[in-house]
């Protein structure tokens, strides 16, 4: 896959994941949208990205609100921008039992993990396959392989994600466009400020690790792919060999709460 001189959109780019999407591709010769909702944070990390010769464009967006996504692409359309990869980044989870959870907080979990990423998919597709070309890289978990209490609204947004993407990849299939879902494990990010530590499970992958699965898969034509070999056995095979009972009770203790 061809990145150079293509404009690349990625949210969430400000921090983790997401901006080391946004070096990797400026690398690679892409222009850049950069959303998220830090203005201060975006405009760090498209300065850098300038003094190294990079075309960026900064959108400072909260897209966890209902209708974010129609106006990310009504922002995108009135600069005049064509986006040729879509990175959906954005997302966040949180931890604890669902008893005590603060439902509004949840509605906005679903919006940005769930609605945002179908809407931008959505809105931005079309135009990908008009030109015969193109990249949508949704990120998914490896929350998305099995239930996970304590944090599950979380996995099951992700779950959903996994679904969605898998089936817009055999959609797209002989339109230039490549579709791919990205399931990494725990990682290295601010995501766990939101979540909080004990939702950390097992030894944690780098962001840089992850974006490097992602960017050699999207270059091949797999619907998803999980960041590293011990997460891609217990993902793809463990879960599935492993009593239901015990996958869930696993899940939970893994991401048990401290207290």
């Amino acid at each position: 896959m061809n990145i150079a001189a293509k404009t690349a959109l990625i949210t969430g780019a400000s921090t983790g994941i997401g901006s080391v999407f946004a070096r990797r591709l400026a690398a690679e010769g892409a222009r850049l949208i950069l959303v998220a909702r830090s203005q201060d944070k975006l405009d760090a990390l498209a300065g850098e990205l300038r003094g190294q010769g990079t075309e960026v464009t900064v959108l400072a967006m909260d897209l966890s609100l209902p209708d974010s996504a129609k106006e990310l692409q009504l922002a995108t359309d009135a600069l005049g921008l064509k986006v040729d990869i879509l990175v959906n980044n954005a997302g966040f989870g949180t931890h604890g039992h669902v008893l005590h959870a603060d439902a509004d907080r949840y509605a906005e979990q679903i919006q940005l993990n769930c609605s945002t990423l179908v809407g931008t998919s959505t809105r931005y597709l079309p135009g990908m396959v008009e030109r015969g070309a193109g990249a949508i890289i949704n990120i998914a978990s490896t929350a998305a392989f099995q239930p996970i209490p304590h944090m599950a609204v979380y996995g099951a947004t992700k779950a959903f994600v996994l679904s969605f993407t898998q089936a817009l990849w055999a959609e797209t299939q002989g339109t230039g466009v490549k579709v791919l879902a990205v399931c990494p494990g725990a990682t290295d990010t601010p995501f766990f400020e939101i979540a909080g530590e004990s939702a950390a499970a097992g030894n944690m992958r780098t962001p840089e690790q992850v974006v490097d699965t992602a960017l050699s898969a999207i270059r091949g034509n797999k619907p998803s792919v999980v960041d590293g070999r011990l997460n891609s056995f217990v993902a793809r095979v463990a879960v599935k060999l492993l009593p239901e009972k015990l996958v869930i009770a696993v899940a939970g203790r893994a991401v048990r709460p401290a207290n």
